[in-house]
């Protein structure tokens, strides 16, 4: 991914952090991430959003709050199995 298209953009009104969580959600709503699937570590994330590993982490910090990713302890960060919609 090119400097011109990260997906969080600091200049923006919206908390950094926000928006790399709700750039995680949409990888998740498109199918992109699937229910199950090992979420990237943080550096890596940091890396490819061009952001610090704490904004990574406050960013999962949120989607483990939606209830969209689990995290187990020293084995990763997984999506979360989705309620069947209604």
């Amino acid at each position: 991914m090119g400097d011109d298209q990260r997906p969080v953009d600091p200049s923006r009104p919206v908390y950094v952090w926000k928006q790399a969580a709700d750039w995680i959600a949409a990888r998740i709503a498109s199918g992109e991430l699937t229910p199950g699937a090992r979420l990237e570590g943080e550096r890596e994330l940091a890396e490819q959003m061009g952001v610090a590993v704490g904004t990574v982490r406050r960013a999962v910090e949120d989607l483990r709050e939606r209830g969209l990713v689990v995290t187990l302890p020293a084995k990763g960060t997984y999506i979360a199995e989705q309620p069947p919609k209604s």
